[in-house]
């Protein structure tokens, strides 16, 4: 099992508990971005950086990732496509995405671009909690421990 990050939007909080868990479970952890940043010194971790346009990181993500790795992401395509290819995918605010609720997460994001696309103004996700933060770091606890 390898680890794959969709770097770009990651919150710094929830990198640094991924390299906390890398290095604690030695589990391979790449993180995709197609601009330039610092992760921990670990054999466990490698920085991939990508070059910049639409979806490159999540397209190379999606290449990599294999049966049983584990992405994070906040993005519900790049979710629903590793979960279609048999990968797990985990949001930063520590909701597991699953082949029976990616659909309905897929279908809430398109409606709320239609809304958008309409004029409709609509506010952007809340600021990342605490309990979203334990709710991250519970829930990457619990897939390592069954997975790895």
């Amino acid at each position: 099992m390898k680890i794959w990050v969709d770097a770009d939007a990651c919150p710094a909080v929830v990198k640094e508990i991924l390299f906390r868990a890398a290095d604690r479970a030695n589990i391979m952890t790449t993180l995709l971005a197609n601009h330039p940043m610092r992760v921990a010194n670990s054999p466990f971790i490698r920085f991939v950086q990508v070059e910049s346009g639409f979806d490159v990181a999540d397209n190379e993500i999606v290449k990599r990732a294999q049966v049983g790795d584990l992405v994070i992401t906040a993005d519900i395509p790049l979710a629903d496509e590793v979960i279609t290819k048999g990968a797990f995918a985990l949001s930063p605010r520590g909701e597991m995405l699953t082949k029976h609720n990616i659909k309905q997460r897929l279908n809430m994001r398109d409606f709320m671009d239609t809304l958008r696309a309409s004029g409709m103004q609509t506010k952007g996700p809340d600021k990342l909690s605490s309990q979203d933060k334990q709710a991250f770091a519970n829930q990457l606890d619990s897939f390592i421990a069954k997975h790895k």
